[in-house]
């Protein structure tokens, strides 16, 4: 005989929303990033570099000309994002509150600006499988497939383009990052594991974790990438300016307009950003895209 009874369980509602599972964010550690109110962000560089002369002792010095080009960075790109409550659900709602909501929509805006500054790949200097043959660069389009065989290839031979671009010093005042997808992480971590004494048996033990350091370079991951692309190179080449003004900024509207005729009863929650990007151009041959199959 079966017994079926009819039970009303206690219930425990929790007072906080459930964790949400941000992207990894790598543009903080990968860019040059400047805060600032001004529309356009101007620069320049020497575009004709004057060249050494033979000296003749007791004749005069030939002088040389040098000239500057100017470049900018327009902060014109913005993007935003608002959530309206309304105000019988703010009030009943143990989970709605205005921090978490916040929370959110800055992790959502942080999210934006990595999934833009990963779309700039087609600024950069390509590296394919024919920059993998240890000349270079060959500056090719062709798609790596990312093995634990030849991922040490791949780091090598980012630095060997470096180096011919002659951004030695500026690799070894800065470091050279790799943003790579999550699988190639994953061969990275294995590499890393299967490779050498102590550190093999160092990343068995503990494991690796974002901006990991191996073979003289900073590894990150994003899941922002833009397929068929990684970014490598010289960290804080990539400028990104970001609108001080709004970034950042919380903005709590009571009773927001509707249309014309009528309004919300609710309290909405805003906050946006507005970012510009520049490829310098003296630094685009130290800036890697990766073309991955």
């Amino acid at each position: 005989m079966s017994v079926a009874n009819t039970i009303t369980y206690d219930t425990s509602f929790e007072d906080v929303l459930q964790d949400r599972l941000n992207h990894p964010q790598t543009w903080k550690e990968m860019c040059d990033v400047t805060y600032t109110d001004h529309g356009v962000i101007s620069s320049s560089y020497m575009s004709t570099t004057p060249s050494t002369q033979g000296v003749t002792r007791g004749t005069g010095a030939a002088l040389q000309l040098f000239a500057e080009t100017a470049q900018t960075l327009s902060i014109t790109t913005g993007r935003d994002l608002g959530i309206v409550v309304d105000l019988a659900d703010l009030a009943q709602s143990p989970w709605t509150k205005p921090a978490d909501l916040f929370d959110r929509i800055g992790a959502l805006l942080n999210e934006y600006i990595e999934t833009q500054v990963l779309a700039q790949h087609g600024s950069w200097t390509n590296f394919g499988v024919g920059d993998l043959n240890g000349v270079g660069p060959a500056a090719d389009t062709t798609p790596i497939s990312v093995t634990a065989s030849n991922i040490d290839d791949i780091i090598r031979g980012v630095k060997r383009v470096i180096r011919v671009a002659n951004g030695q010093s500026l690799m070894k005042q800065y470091g050279v990052g790799f943003v790579w997808r999550p699988q190639d992480f994953e061969i990275l971590e294995a590499f890393t594991q299967a490779n050498g004494t102590m550190t093999a048996d160092k990343f068995l033990t503990e494991g690796t974790l974002e901006g990991l350091h191996y073979l003289g370079c900073d590894h990150y991951w994003s899941n922002d990438y833009a397929t068929g692309h990684v970014m490598a190179g010289v960290k804080k080449s990539q400028r990104l300016g970001i609108l001080r003004g709004t970034y950042g900024k919380a903005h709590t509207i009571e009773f927001p307009a509707a249309d014309s005729n009528m309004f919300f009863s609710g309290v909405a929650y805003y906050s946006r950003v507005d970012i510009g990007h520049l490829t310098p151009s003296t630094k685009s041959g130290i800036i890697l895209d990766v073309n991955v199959a």
